[in-house]
């Protein structure tokens, strides 16, 4: 069984101007899978929509048995919460501190009353201790959110999204904000994580040479049609060209 199918799925923000058309994925492998293709292809609505942030038009995204494009309460909330999420801009609760944001990863674990009491159970906390250490900012796990550098930001995401517990996770555009020896940082993160812990791992990202670097497979976009899918050493100057268009910018 794969860890995540797509089928036939399709959206549009606006009836008459679809994003994607008709994506058929299948994930059955643990590791990077990099996404890429042009802004405005649909990678981020991809993502979206397989964590239900969003409403697909159509068709099906089955993962744990289940159809997340159809389920509706209880039911998507259990889903949703073994699905993890990076964010391009963190979205950390900036005056809270390091180790609340990442604990805020096990809310969709516990009761309203005990979420909104932010009342986390020791393990949870010793869980949350254990992730910082593991992303490198066990230091930090009492300053707040807003005063760390951007890179900071992204592994504080990191880790909680692995505080969730993911059966997947999603990463959209973890190193856009960042510079290139941040961006490597989180890849080779992103990648332990993947690797080592068998996590299902998308990555949305517009570096084609990193995503070659860190994926085990990667999945070319363009005009919202998958145009690309296999093992990063397939994919050739004439696929890029079909993918983001034109040349030059391959000199």
């Amino acid at each position: 069984m794969s860890a995540l199918e797509i089928r036939g799925l399709n959206h549009a923000y606006v009836a008459s101007k679809p994003i994607l058309h008709d994506i058929n994925i299948a994930i059955n492998e643990p590791g990077i899978i990099a996404i890429i293709g042009p802004s405005g292809t649909g990678k981020s609505t991809l993502l979206r929509c397989i964590n239900r942030l969003i409403q697909p038009s159509s068709g099906s995204i089955i993962f744990q048995e289940a159809d997340i494009a159809c389920v509706q309460g209880r039911s998507l909330r259990e889903l949703r919460r073994q699905i993890g999420m990076v964010f391009q801009e963190y979205n950390l609760v900036e005056r809270l501190s390091v180790l609340e944001n990442v604990l805020t990863g096990r809310l969709g674990y516990m009761s309203a009353w005990s979420a909104w009491r932010r009342k986390f159970k020791p393990e949870d906390i010793d869980r949350a201790f254990e992730l910082l250490d593991f992303v490198g900012l066990s230091d930090f796990a009492m300053q707040r959110a807003d005063s760390l550098s951007g890179g900071q930001r992204q592994r504080v995401g990191i880790a909680r999204a692995l505080m969730q517990a993911p059966r997947i996770l999603l990463a959209d555009e973890p190193t856009s904000s960042l510079d290139p020896k941040t961006s490597v940082e989180i890849m080779e993160l992103l990648k332990t994580l993947a690797t080592d812990r068998g996590i299902p791992t998308l990555v949305n990202i517009h570096d084609v040479n990193l995503a070659r670097r860190y994926a085990q497979r990667m999945i070319g976009m363009s005009g919202g049609k998958v145009v690309y899918d296999g093992a990063p050493s397939g994919i050739t100057d004439d696929h890029l060209k079909t993918i983001y268009g034109g040349e030059s910018w391959l000199q």
